[in-house]
Formats: structure tokens, C-alpha cells, sequence
């Protein structure tokens, strides 16, 4: 959904609308900090505050529909440098960081500001952000960089100082609901959102049917697995080559609620699933290994992007259910 400027998202209007009376009172800051949560929109508001900085018709903006606001959306204005990780990297490295200072701190082609986006911005590894701090302490006139991030702390304190920060407010379940199914159309959203957790930007991009249809199979598998009716090597070869990711928040979720009900958590706080029925409480020690195969899920999740025999690490972590 980032790429179509022209949706709505009922809960960034505020932190946009407040950006846009900065702008027209002359009060914008060098810098921002977007706090993100996961699949809530962090990297939409940032192009729609690049749509706000750059639009051509300065008092409504954005207005979506200029030739500023439709190349920003298409990640095609001369004045826009979007910064994200390497192909080959999960990291933003010094190179990036020492680019975009360059570009921006060139003559704008359009007579306004230069904007860079660095998304996420909680991956500058510790020379890009030595980098990047030395454009914030000596910001170029007319500059804005927008920094957006899901885990700031990760950030260093002397980057955070030199930001102002912008709260995105997570959407409710509701909230979340009524969007998808006005921009997306009908669809089982609740179960999509039960899978994914609260993050509507992030389910916007996917089928209701085949989330639902992934979760079942997945667990239904999972049951097969613990009861050793399942073979582990030949369930992550077929996992791997397809999906991967949404099947890893499955398995994640799944593990999730057998540490809650080993642990004794009230039934009601765990969302009810379709699929295999989970075993009874079972003692401390095998909470303590369901952390460590979450941990490892986790893990595995982070490496998805780095040159990774796929099959053979999940077929490592299944062999451990």
C-alpha cells in the first residue's frame, strides 16, 4: 500500500497534518524520527511527508496529485533519496549514509528542499550512523531527513537528540478492520490479523484466503510433526521454497501459545485457532526449550535475506518440535 499515494490511513493523518503546518509556518525541522510498529505504516507516512515537503502546490499539501506528489509516490523525484539495506545485507552501511549526504546537499532540481528517507533506520550499523550523525550536527539549508524505525533504542542517543520524534499510534483491531475492508474489500481480515498481529499495512498486501489457508496447513503440519507422523527434512524442503516468511510467523505463533498454555495463562488470552489441539501443561524445562525454538524462529526470520541454506536451518529447528 506505500506505493499509491492516494490512499488514506486514518490514523497518520494526524502526525501528517501536523508536519504540514510546520511546513507551511516555516517551522519544519532538519530531521524526523518516525517510531514505527511493525506493518503500522511508518514508511507511508514518511513518502507522504516527502509528498508535504515537495509538493508543488504549497498550501494543500499534500495534494496527491501534482507531478511532485505522483514521482514521489513512484519513488522517482530528483529530490527524494530513499536509503534502505543492501540486497546482499540486512544492514544500512557507511557507503549509503555518505551518498545520501552528498545528494542532499546538492542543488535542489526542483528550487526547494532535498529529502532523504532511511528506512529502517534501526539498521545503520555503527559506521553508517557515526555517518549519519555528522549530517545531522551540520545539516545542509533546506534539508529534511526522515528516519523511520520500529525499535529507536537501537538508535544512538546522540542521532535520537537531533530528531524530532513522530508517535505513530497503533490502530485498533476495529480500526484495523474497517480500513482493509474499505480499501481491500471483503475478506476474513480478523483471522489475517490474528496471524500477522496488528499490522494492516503489512495484511493490505496479502490474500485473506491464502493467510488462512498457509495457518491451517501449518498447524495441521505442526500436529503431524510433534506426534511424529511428519518427516522434517521433507516439510522444510516443501516449506522453504515458497512462503517462508508467513510460514515462520505461523510456527511462531504456534509455539507462542503452547509456552502460554504450559505456562497456565488464562485460555482467553490466547486467540483461538483452527487446527490442532495443543497438549497439556508440561513442566518448566519444556517452557524453557520452547523459548529457545522461538528464539531460533526468530533468528531464522533475520537471516531470510542473507545467503542461507533455507531448507536445512528449518529443517534444524523442526527437528527440535
Amino acid at each position: 500500500m506505500a506505493e499509491d499515494a492516494h490512499v488514506t490511513v486514518p490514523w497518520l493523518e494526524g502526525p501528517l497534518a501536523s508536519v504540514a503546518a510546520a511546513h507551511r509556518a516555516g517551522r519544519l525541522p532538519h530531521a524526523l524520527l518516525i517510531h514505527d510498529s511493525p506493518g503500522a505504516g511508518g514508511d507511508v507516512l514518511a513518502q507522504r511527508i516527502a509528498q508535504v515537503v515537495l509538493c508543488e502546490r504549497v498550501q494543500s499539501t499534500p495534494c496527491g496529485q501534482c507531478t511532485a506528489c505522483h514521482r514521489v509516490a513512484s519513488g522517482q523525484h530528483p529530490d527524494l533519496v530513499h536509503v534502505h539495506p543492501t540486497e546482499d545485507s540486512r544492514q544500512i552501511r557507511i557507503e549509503q549514509v555518505r551518498e545520501l549526504a552528498h545528494e542532499i546537499g546538492l542543488t535542489s532540481h526542483q528550487g526547494g528542499y532535498k529529502v532523504g528517507i532511511l528506512a529502517p533506520a534501526d539498521a545503520l550499523n555503527r559506521h553508517a550512523a557515526n555517518a549519519l550523525l555528522k549530517t545531522l550536527e551540520e545539516p545542509a539549508p533546506r534539508t529534511l531527513l526522515v528516519l523511520v524505525a520500529t525499535q529507536p533504542s537501537r538508535l544512538p542517543a546522540t542521532i535520537i537528540s537531533r530528531c524530532q520524534r513522530i508517535r505513530i499510534r497503533p490502530p485498533s483491531r476495529a480500526e484495523s478492520i474497517d480500513w482493509l475492508r474499505r480499501t481491500r474489500g471483503s475478506g476474513d481480515w480478523e483471522r489475517v490479523l490474528d496471524v500477522l498481529g496488528e499490522a494492516p499495512l503489512l495484511a493490505a498486501r496479502l490474500d485473506p484466503a491464502a493467510v488462512a489457508r498457509i495457518d491451517d496447513d501449518t498447524r495441521r503440519t505442526l500436529g503431524e510433526l510433534s506426534n511424529r507422523a511428519a518427516d522434517p527434512a521433507s516439510l522444510a524442503e516443501r516449506w522453504s521454497r515458497s512462503d517462508l516468511e508467513l510460514r515462520l510467523t505461523c510456527l511462531e505463533n504456534w509455539i507462542t501459545e503452547r509456552i502460554r498454555r504450559a505456562a497456565g495463562v488464562d485460555a482467553d488470552s490466547v486467540k483461538p485457532h483452527a487446527g490442532t489441539h495443543l497438549p497439556r501443561a508440561r513442566p518448566e524445562s519444556n517452557i524453557r526449550k520452547l523459548f529457545e525454538l522461538l528464539d531460533s524462529v526468530r533468528e531464522l526470520r533475520m537471516l531470510l535475506d542473507t545467503p542461507l541454506n533455507r531448507a536445512l536451518a528449518l529443517e534444524n529447528i523442526l527437528r527440535r518440535i
